[in-house]
């Protein structure tokens, strides 16, 4: 499986961890010139959750995924929010910033590790 194929699977993993929270899925992979967000859901409680994805599997894993998440990242993933939220007019909306951190197993699972807030806005 190569690289591009475990992101994808990654994110679905951690799609399908959300929607067992009882979340929806709002978007997948929503994209602007500005930058891209992995996932936006909705939990139960009306939050709007943007949340990026890194999968790593365990020969790549030097550090924690969500390092990967710079301040540079996060000001694209920021942007990109607003404006989603401005276009689907949810702009007064609570929002919230997740990290997942997902992690194949050789048993065809995945271990799911969510971040909740690991960032602000501000």
């Amino acid at each position: 499986m190569d690289r591009s194929e475990v992101g994808r699977r990654g994110e679905r993993a951690a799609a399908q961890y959300y929607i067992r929270q009882g979340c929806t899925l709002l978007e997948h992979n929503y994209r602007i010139r500005e930058g891209e967000i992995d996932l936006i859901l909705r939990d139960p409680d009306g939050v709007i959750i943007i949340c990026e994805v890194k999968t790593r599997t365990n020969r790549e894993a030097v550090c924690r995924p969500s390092n990967a998440v710079t301040k540079a990242k996060q000001r694209r993933l920021i942007l990109t929010a607003s404006y989603y939220l401005q276009q689907t007019g949810q702009s007064e909306s609570f929002t919230r910033f997740d990290v997942a951190e997902v992690t194949p197993l050789d048993s065809g699972h995945w271990i799911v590790h969510i971040i909740k807030s690991a960032f602000d806005a501000s």
